[in-house]
This record gives C-alpha cells, sequence and structure tokens, in this order.
C-alpha cells in the first residue's frame, strides 16, 4: 500500500491537493479530483481509517437492518442482490458494513442503541417490519437514513417501480387475451403491495375489465404453501382464472406445484405470472414471464443517497428515487382459451 505522499507524487501535485481531492472538497477543479481519485484506485491507496475518522468525525461504517419476517436471511434473492450491490457501492466510496441487531451479546437493546454502539454514520433499512415501534424511533431519529422499498417522510426511499411494472404485466397478460386474471399479492401494510394493488385495479378500470373480488387474494411474500392453498381455492371455483399473477417468483413455485398435481400444463391449460425476475424463474420450464428488478440500479442508488445524507447533509434533499425494471415475458402466458 503506497503513502499519501507517494500518491501526490505519482499525481504530480502536493499532498494538500490530494487531501482535498480525497475529501471532495470544491476548491479544486473536478477534472484534478477525478485523476486523483483513480490513481488512488489504481496505486491501492487507502486513507488510515483511524487518523480519516479523527479528522473528519465519521466512523465510515453504515448499518444495515434487515429483518425477514419469512426467515430466508440473505438468500432473499431480490434483497441479497440489493445489499451487495449496496456493499460494493458503500465500499468503493470507502465505507464498511455493519449489521444491526436488537443485541449486544446477551443484551437486549433497540436498533437505536445498537447504531450508536457501533457508532454508525448512517443506516440502510430493508425488509422489515416498518410498524415496529423500535423502527419508528430509528427512523425518528438523529442518525442518516435511507429506506428500500418502503416510503417515509423523515427521509430518502430507493423503490422499484412497481406501478409500471404491474401495468407492464397486465398489459402483456391482456394483449394476449386474458380477462379473468386473478391476483394473489403480497401484505397489503407495505408500500410495494399498495402500489401494486393501485397499479392492478387502475389497469382494470382504464380497459372496462371486471374482477370479482374473490380473484384478488392477500398472503405473505415469499409464501409458497400460501400461494399453493390460493391457487387450489381458485381452481376450485365454478369460474376459475385464465390467469394467475402471483405475488413473487418464488411463491409463484406453490401455484406452480398446485397446478400440476391437478395434470394441468402451463401455458396451455393455465397462464401465471411473477415478480422479481429471479434467476429461477428463468431456470423454470416454462420460464416465467416476470418483472425483473433493477437490483443493482437500486442498491448503487441507496449507497449514494445515504453517503451524501452523511457527507452533505445541508444540501442532500430527501426524496423517492424510482427505478424501473423489465418485463421478461418468458413462456408462462400464452393465448387465453375461452
Amino acid at each position: 500500500m503506497i503513502s499519501m505522499k507517494e500518491l501526490a507524487q505519482h499525481c504530480g501535485v502536493s499532498v494538500a491537493t490530494v487531501s482535498k481531492a480525497l475529501n471532495d472538497q470544491n476548491d479544486i477543479g473536478e477534472s484534478t479530483k477525478t485523476r486523483i481519485k483513480e490513481a488512488a484506485v489504481e496505486l491501492g491507496y487507502y486513507p488510515n481509517a483511524a487518523a480519516r475518522s479523527l479528522k473528519t468525525n465519521r466512523s465510515y461504517n453504515i448499518g444495515v437492518l434487515f429483518v425477514d419476517e419469512a426467515n430466508s436471511g440473505l438468500t432473499h434473492e431480490y434483497f441479497a442482490a440489493v445489499l451487495e450491490a449496496f456493499k460494493v457501492e458503500a465500499e468503493k466510496q470507502g465505507y464498511d458494513i455493519t449489521f444491526i441487531n436488537s443485541q449486544i451479546g446477551t443484551k437486549k437493546v433497540s436498533y437505536y442503541d445498537h447504531c450508536k454502539y457501533r457508532n454508525v454514520d448512517g443506516v440502510v433499512i430493508a425488509c422489515v417490519n416498518f410498524d415496529n415501534p423500535e423502527v419508528i424511533d430509528l427512523l425518528g431519529g438523529d442518525i442518516p437514513v435511507v429506506t428500500i422499498d418502503h416510503i417515509h417522510e423523515n427521509c430518502s426511499s430507493v423503490l422499484s417501480d412497481n406501478i409500471k411494472g404491474i401495468q407492464s404485466l397486465m398489459q402483456y397478460i391482456y394483449e394476449n387475451g386474458h380477462r379473468k386474471i386473478a391476483y394473489i399479492h403480497g401484505q397489503i401494510n407495505t408500500a410495494v403491495t399498495k402500489a401494486r394493488l393501485t397499479s392492478f385495479y387502475r389497469f382494470l378500470e382504464s380497459h372496462d375489465l371486471y374482477i370479482a373480488d374473490n380473484y384478488v387474494l392477500e398472503a405473505d411474500y415469499l409464501d409458497v404453501s400460501q400461494a399453493m392453498a390460493y391457487t387450489r381455492e381458485l381452481l376450485d371455483r365454478k369460474d376459475p382464472p385464465t390467469c394467475i399473477l402471483y405475488p413473487d417468483d418464488t411463491a409463484l413455485i406453490g401455484g406452480l406445484n398446485e397446478i400440476r398435481a391437478r395434470n394441468l400444463k402451463v401455458p396451455e391449460d393455465i397462464s401465471i405470472a411473477g415478480y422479481d425476475g429471479s434467476r429461477i424463474s428463468q431456470l423454470l420450464n416454462p420460464k416465467l414471464t416476470t418483472i425483473h428488478q433493477d437490483t443493482a440500479t437500486i442498491g448503487m442508488q441507496a449507497a449514494k443517497k445515504l453517503i451524501s445524507s452523511i457527507e452533505k447533509p445541508k444540501t442532500t434533499f430527501t426524496e423517492q428515487i424510482i427505478v424501473e425494471g423489465e418485463l421478461l415475458k418468458g413462456e408462462s402466458v400464452g393465448k387465453a382459451t375461452i
């Protein structure tokens, strides 16, 4: 590892100029900043963490609050991919990652207290119960926060474009002749579900479609058994749907199992569509019709926004950053047989 002095000599500038560039100060040109930062990466220059912390009064440590009630942990492909992209961007900007929980050793503490104990500069919150009083306290505290897929007035959020995602799925399903469309959606108390349901009903309204209330069912995200049970319920009806939309690709597998148990074929006998665009969705036979969420951009934008809130609190706006997904047409939605 080289020293700051050696980096300055390599770039043909003073040590003071290198320091200003690496601390993103405004009294040197952008081209000089960029050249010095690129050289630092190329030559493997890393500022001494303790010295940097003393100088800036920051720990360069970001907390991650991830509490998955489905108990899938970081095997949850969507959030695992988002947090990996977040980690890559944070590390690129010189920050380390610490997972936040409700314990220090054997002592139970609040999320906020754990953040203070770990001396984090900011926190990204993903996949938690936002009605939890401890989460509410953290959101209302003095630590910069960015949320993933949840809107809160006190902080910025980064969200997949769920409205456009459902609209794209519904348009494709509609173009294939389907009019009897069932929707097994996720928990209604989440911003994600609210946006998707609103988009679903807007599409029905704009296309003069009537869907019976018992075609729209609430289940937990990632819950294979619930999706299987609701698929059974839908297919047992006198007037079953020709297409079923699931809350995510994982839950869809439960529906697919029920369909196959009845010796029905997808999409010849019934069409199905998922959400997330997970890797497994494109390995199944048939490939799923789904929305691929841009996890790399979601994670990167969340890291950039949080670090901006940490380093430039007076000039960083609180905002919602919406990231578009992509329709993967796959092979699980076919022409309706009415």
